[in-house]
């Protein structure tokens, strides 16, 4: 297997990785990237395989689990009941129980919440210019997953600090600090939770917590572990990616003259630069894919980001084209790990997007971009904007 060394870090390769998934990708389907220690699949063919292929998942071979630093254990003890890095069955149990808050009657109930939020949004938009991050994109997707969750919007800011702090044990180049970081606010997370759960006890609602408890106090076997860690999750997943994705699309739709927020044009947002471009998985038996032999305790890196830019499923894939045939893009994954918010988070998108426009004809970008130091993600520090 050919191999290629680059640093997720590099200033350069930080605002655009693209040119280096073509080149790597033009070696081979599969490549060995030896700083993450990983075979790549860079093609869309190949990343649609391997996030499909039952040989292999999330949880890493009993035989490979390294022990856990005492500093990282609360971290971890959250990760532990999630159904993200979980198989089948306990996978399918956790994953069967959220569903019942994602049904297609639920979310279009969100429609005109997120219509309304956006429009308060954008009326407190100032006259100078503003980072759009932190006045729109930030704020719509926490403020709906707390919402849908069931905990008061008021503790919005409070949640995104948390979940910032725990997401970011998955960037490059993570040190002890961040490390410190994401253990506190996961038992301050986990502390908070436990208390919202005791009071939805005593006064259940129509929300996704309530719904869970009740699952619980049922009999499907829902720990109140199990039921903290996934509100965690959704919180986290939900809001980390949406927000990339706002702040990405609005970027390049400024960028490229277009305005109109079709489904395509969502679709065409998550393909062209999506706000998370790897996705791994471990190699469970024997199973040859690209050409290649994996045998167990390989682990091999999806690259959702380059699957999306591969010209042998999308022609002409470095030009951003809302007219596009429609073509499942790799940016919500694949399989069983499907992203359960995919729904929500389209739907934010194509409302919250189409709003602003509709609102800010003159919306323009007032500063350079710079995406932030953040990978596997892909999102930007700020986004400043005049209306």
């Amino acid at each position: 297997m050919k191999r290629f060394d680059q640093s997720p870090t590099d200033p350069e390769f930080v605002q655009n990785p693209y040119p280096t998934y073509a080149a790597v990708r033009a070696q081979d389907e599969f490549v060995w990237w030896d700083t993450y220690n990983a075979a790549c699949a860079m093609s869309y063919e190949t990343v649609r395989l391997a996030l499909r292929d039952k040989r292999m998942g999330r949880e890493q071979p009993a035989e490979l689990v390294q022990p856990i630093a005492d500093h990282m254990k609360p971290f971890y003890a959250i990760e532990a009941h999630s159904m993200l890095e979980l198989e089948p069955p306990v996978h399918t149990r956790l994953r069967g129980q959220v569903l019942r808050a994602f049904t297609s009657r639920k979310i279009a109930e969100f429609e005109p919440q997120i219509a309304a939020l956006s429009h308060q949004l954008i009326d407190q938009f100032p006259d100078e210019p503003f980072d759009l991050l932190d006045a729109f994109a930030k704020p719509l997707p926490v403020i709906i997953i707390s919402r849908l969750l069931g905990v008061p919007e008021t503790d919005a800011d409070q949640l995104l600090a948390w979940s910032n702090a725990m997401v970011a044990m998955y960037q490059a180049g993570r040190t002890r600090e961040v490390e410190d970081q994401a253990s506190a606010a996961a038992l301050a997370f986990t502390a908070y939770l436990r208390d919202v759960i005791a009071e939805k006890r005593k006064s259940p609602a129509d929300d996704l917590i309530s719904t869970l408890i009740a699952a619980t106090d049922s009999g499907e076997k829902l720990s109140e572990d199990e039921l903290i860690t996934t509100c965690i999750l959704i919180l986290n997943a939900g809001h980390e990616a949406t927000v990339h994705t706002i702040g990405n699309g609005t970027k390049t739709l400024l960028e490229t003259g277009h305005r109109d927020i079709t489904d395509g044009c969502v679709e065409e947002i998550l393909r062209y630069d999506p706000p998370l471009h790897m996705f791994t998985r471990h190699v469970y038996e024997d199973v040859v894919l690209g050409g290649h032999q994996f045998k167990r305790g390989d682990q091999i890196a999806c690259m959702l980001g380059a699957a999306n830019r591969d010209p042998a499923a999308y022609p002409d894939p470095d030009r951003f084209d809302p007219t596009r045939a429609v073509k499942q893009n790799t940016s919500f994954g694949g399989g069983i790990h499907f992203c359960v918010g995919a729904p929500l988070a389209r739907l934010e998108l194509k409302i919250g997007l189409g709003i602003l426009f509709d609102r800010c004809p003159n919306l323009a970008i007032a500063a350079p971009p710079k995406y932030g130091n953040v990978y596997h993600f892909h999102g930007l520090e700020a986004l400043m904007v005049s209306v």
